[in-house]
């Protein structure tokens, strides 16, 4: 997905929870990391999202009020749910480039 820097928008992520998995009892954090960034998301790379649909997460990017505001580049996008249960499930969901 491209997204200009100057746009403020949802930025959608489809979610596969394991069999017999209920995510949305859970809230989804996103973090977003420069391409460079080679390393998993630290404590303070997460945003709380929202749910869109049981299998997609989203959140608010951008200049006018977006979690975060990225300025133009290529990024890794990430996302974590603790249902309940031992699982804290984070995977790398996709990328992201800003113009």
């Amino acid at each position: 997905m491209v997204i200009p820097a100057s746009s403020t928008e949802y930025l959608h992520i489809t979610v596969t929870a394991p069999a017999g998995v209920d995510l949305t009892a859970t809230t989804p954090r996103i973090a977003i990391l420069s391409m460079s960034n080679r390393n998993n998301p630290s404590t303070v790379d997460w945003h709380i999202g929202d749910w869109a649909s049981p299998t997609e997460a989203r959140l608010l990017i951008g200049p006018d009020g977006g979690a975060l505001t990225l300025t133009p580049g290529d990024y890794h996008v990430w996302v974590s749910v603790d249902p309940a249960g031992s699982e804290n499930i984070v995977r790398l969901s996709g990328y992201l480039g800003i113009t």
